[in-house]
């Protein structure tokens, strides 16, 4: 693994902290307290063996979280092993950066984006509708240098997103549009509302995460400018 690519992943458990962490033999484990797969996956921190693997499954089961690994590049063979188990593979997700500067370079229109926290009534509301929750919530408060975005179109509520900064790294979360406001050019002054707090805040890159699958959300990043660096994905055992 690259240490570029090491870092990301440390942007992303700074950024989208669980609840609790701490390692057991060659694993990081995770309570996510509901947070969602990123924050209650546990990873590999070295080789692991199938008895390693049984222990990682008790203790998650004890935290009463379905047992889910976050395979990453280089885990190729713990992949195999989770797959041997019958763990499902899921959620292919691509890791996108960008240099801040990249989009900085236009002035967003006015009344358009907002940084805000803590996040309006509104703002709770829009991520409610996107599945973004109470306990989805209490990661972003676990983050420690945040922002929320809450965006505007055609004078009308149209979309939010999550921004935290580890290292020298803004890493974009939870965004969210309207179904009425989408395919309008909103998600991308977002990104750039996103990019402009983080240069204020001294950060030199812009980092998001987005499952292959959504191929709207993929191709805005590379239209942005975004770069592929990295990806993951899930291995979940099904119950």
């Amino acid at each position: 693994m690259s240490s570029d690519l090491s870092a990301l992943y440390d942007v992303i458990e700074g950024t989208w902290p669980p609840a609790r962490a701490w390692p057991d033999g060659p694993w990081t484990l995770r309570d996510g307290a509901g947070g969602g797969k990123r924050a209650s996956a546990a990873t590999a921190t070295g080789e692991v063996t199938d008895a390693d693997i049984d222990t990682a499954q008790a203790a998650m089961r004890e935290t009463g979280q379905q047992a889910l690994f976050m395979i990453r590049n280089g885990d190729d063979a713990l992949d195999d092993m989770l797959a041997a188990r019958g763990y499902e593979r899921i959620d292919e997700t691509n890791i996108y950066t960008a240099p801040v500067d990249l989009l900085t370079d236009k002035a967003i229109p006015r009344v358009t984006c907002f940084t805000i926290w803590e996040p309006l009534a509104i703002m709770l509301e829009i991520w409610a509708k996107g599945g973004i929750g109470a306990t989805r919530l209490d990661v972003m408060r676990r983050a420690q240098l945040k922002t929320g975005i809450f965006a505007r179109w055609n004078e009308q509520p149209g979309g939010v997103a999550f921004v935290g900064i580890h290292n020298d790294t803004a890493m974009v979360h939870a965004v969210e549009v309207l179904p009425h406001h989408r395919k309008q050019g909103l998600a991308e002054w977002i990104m750039r509302a996103a990019a402009i707090w983080a240069a204020k805040q001294g950060a030199t890159q812009v980092a998001v995460l987005c499952v292959a699958d959504n191929k709207p959300a993929n191709a805005l990043y590379t239209k942005l400018g975004f770069a592929r660096a990295g990806t993951y994905h899930y291995r979940i055992l099904p119950e």
